[in-house]
């Protein structure tokens, strides 16, 4: 299904927004006058391939998320911790991860004692 110029927009600012990005952060980053990105946002201007291009670059989305040919394509969770990680020093990195970790295995044993438990 073929998506229109307001359905791509939409996702674009919907995206844009959830990565708490501006629009004036997004036109430094990509070249796009910003309002150029505001009239595409809002339906009022056609993007070319390059700019969507650019776009999905920098909003780690592929191209076919945003033309509507397939899901949100990382998990919400995941994209926070993401970009919550990328904030952090490299020896919290690790922390974090070590964390993690931690956290499954604890899960995991959790499941193995309810397991003998019944």
């Amino acid at each position: 299904m073929e998506k229109t110029m307001a359905e791509i927009g939409n996702k674009l600012k919907e995206v844009r927004e959830y990565l708490n990005l501006t629009q004036q952060f997004v036109s430094e980053n990509t070249g796009i006058p910003r309002t150029a990105i505001s009239a595409i946002e809002s339906g009022k201007r056609k993007i070319d391939s390059v700019e969507l291009a650019k776009l999905s670059k920098l909003y780690n989305h592929p191209v076919s998320y945003f033309l509507g040919e397939e899901e949100e394509p990382v998990d919400k969770t995941f994209s926070r911790l993401y970009r919550a990680a990328g904030n952090l020093e490299e020896s919290d990195r690790q922390e974090l991860i070590r964390f993690a970790e931690f956290l499954k295995h604890s899960d995991k044993q959790k499941q193995e004692n309810q397991k003998n438990m019944r």
